[in-house]
């Protein structure tokens, strides 16, 4: 069966934005190209990891002599998104996850994949009517100058969570906070 894939080559906008209070958030990663929305979840953790590994793909292209490709080495006022996510459709919840360079475009290319459904009959190939079985993928190009200000605005949405105690390191509800600290 063909995977549908949700390609965005130049997107107007993509970025990682979060529904629900802090120790219930829901992340997403939203990408826009005109008309065309797609939102999918991920784990704080991949969103966190994601930024890092996007500024380490940017940092290193920044040491190749002449930086051909005018990686910039902090956000672009520009490009900065400080806007709320758009209407959330939720396509799936991302799995796997692969993120690499295309230096034909010059652009950070983001591929996630959806957790695959292990309780699913293999024997079973019928499609519902819409289509709602249908295996998918999104595949985001970003020139780099949005991708350091994707990772930025990232790093600010995965830290603006619970604040942690500065005793044991976990997370502190607003309903208040027993500290575990570890026996010494």
């Amino acid at each position: 069966m063909p995977t549908r894939v949700h390609e965005f080559a130049w997107p107007d906008r993509v970025v990682v934005g979060t529904i629900g209070l802090p120790g219930a958030r829901t992340f997403y990663l939203q990408v826009r190209a005109g008309t065309q929305i797609v939102s999918i979840a991920l784990e704080k953790q991949q969103s966190a990891l994601l930024a890092e590994k996007i500024d380490e793909i940017l940092d290193q292209l920044i040491t190749v002599h002449g930086n051909p490709f005018s990686v910039p080495t902090s956000t672009p006022i520009e490009l900065v998104d400080n806007d709320q996510l758009e209407a959330v459709q939720e396509q799936f919840r991302t799995g796997a996850m692969s993120l690499g360079w295309d230096p034909t475009t010059a652009q950070v290319v983001i591929e996630p994949y959806p957790i695959a459904d292990v309780d699913a009959d293999d024997n079973d190939t019928s499609l519902d009517e819409d289509g709602a079985n249908e295996p998918e993928m999104l595949v985001v190009r970003m020139p780099v100058g949005t991708a350091r200000a994707f990772a930025k605005r990232t790093r600010e949405i995965v830290v603006a969570g619970r604040p942690t105690c500065s005793l044991c390191g976990y997370p502190i509800d607003a309903d208040g906070h027993i500290c575990t600290l570890p026996e010494v």
